[in-house]
């Protein structure tokens, strides 16, 4: 990835769930950026949702990456 700044967020889900799409994701060449929020929001003094994992992906990939996702949701709904 070259620059953050042009990172978007595709799914928000448990660590297990976050992985297998980033998994789905690499095998075209999408490469993701898993992000857990959890630390800052507890050191911060927020009730942060230690489950709610982000995961990343560079906005240029966002076409391709969209049929992978779709399909990756209609799998593992809930």
């Amino acid at each position: 990835m070259e620059k953050n700044d042009d990172l978007i967020r595709i799914y928000t889900g448990t660590d297990i769930t976050v992985n297998l799409l980033k998994t789905e994701l690499e095998k075209v060449g999408i490469f993701g950026i898993i992000r857990d929020d959890f630390d800052t929001g507890v050191s911060a003094g927020i009730a942060a949702n230690p489950s709610a994992i982000d995961l990343f992906i560079q906005e240029s990939d966002l076409k391709k990456a969209k049929p992978i996702l779709v399909d990756f949701l209609k799998i593992n709904k809930g």
